[in-house]
This record gives C-alpha cells, structure tokens and sequence, in this order.
C-alpha cells in the first residue's frame, strides 16, 4: 500500500507532533513513533505492485500543485482505534483531493480506497493509532485539555510506503501567496 500525503510547516508539526508524543506517553501506545510515522494527512491509499507505477504520475505533479491554508477544528475517533484531529473541510482540500484522484485513477494494475476519493473522504491526521479502548479514553480525556483550534500550511506532497512509513517522493507545493 502507498499512501499520497501532505505535510504541513515546521509551527504545526510542532504541534501535532507534540500531540502524538504525548498521547504515546499518557498512554504507553507507541504505535506511532515505532513505525516513524510523521505528522501528515493522507490524500490518497493506492493498492500497488510497486512504487515504480506511481512514481511518475506522482513526479509529474511537481510545480503543479499550489500549497494552501486549513483549520484545524475538532477532535475524533475512528473507531475501534484510531485517534484523530480533523480540519475543517474548505475548497483547497475538496480540490487537492480531486486532483490526487484523477491522476492516479486511470492507472492500470491499482486500486484507490474508496475512503481516499472524492467526496467520500474524512480529512484527518492521525494522531494515535492500534489504541485500546482503555487508552482511546485516555487519549480523548487528555486531548479535551491539550487541543486548541489552529491553522496550518499545507506545504509538501508526497508519496510513501507504510508500516512503517518510508518516503518514495516528497516535494514543496508552489507557493499559493
């Protein structure tokens, strides 16, 4: 599985990191810092044979793509173990969604998840993931003190494999000033 991601600028990684490290930490769940997984919110997941068939339709995004601005709004779960924070959903994201879709739907040999396509996609990034019930409530208790609304910079795309996360390609969106 390959998942087509976006990356935010170094204030809010700081934050959602900070997120993430502490959940780890309330918790003992170290799911996420195991399998080096970095702040992001997946686009796309594309069942592949190989990087090597993305790749180019990847590549020749570059110097296409503009970067934009999100809110971050809310907390949630994905049950039964996925801890989240989610933006609010505004025309950058539905159009980037899109875009990412059209590019990778015609590619032989794939498959996109039909919670990665458009108009069928919950935005989020995950903040903690393979939770127990016992440390979802532990997670939701501490981020209902933690989190704080905030806006974040979409500022990099990239393609990458899972589990643990390894970047195949990753690089800046235009600047949308």
């Amino acid at each position: 599985m390959y998942l087509v991601s976006v990356y935010f600028d170094d204030q809010s990684n700081r934050i959602l990191q900070r997120y993430m490290d502490q959940i780890a930490q309330v918790t003992g769940n170290q799911f996420m810092i195991e399998h080096k997984v970095p702040p992001h919110m997946t686009i796309s997941s594309i069942e592949a044979r190989s990087a090597g068939v993305l790749r180019p339709a990847f590549e020749a995004l570059q110097d296409k793509l503009p970067s934009g601005e999100i809110s971050f709004v809310s907390i949630g779960q994905l049950l039964p173990y996925v801890f989240y924070v989610t933006p609010v959903m505004n025309k950058y994201l539905q159009d980037l969604s899109k875009q990412i879709f059209e590019v990778f739907c015609g590619i032989p040999d794939t498959t996109i998840s039909r919670f990665y396509q458009p108009y069928s996609w919950l935005a989020h990034v995950t903040l903690g993931k393979k939770l127990t019930a016992e440390q979802m409530q532990q997670t939701f208790a501490l981020m209902q003190k933690q989190f704080a609304p905030f806006s974040a910079k979409v500022e990099e795309i990239g393609l990458a494999k899972v589990n643990p996360h390894e970047d195949v390609v990753r690089f800046s969106l235009l600047n949308s000033r």
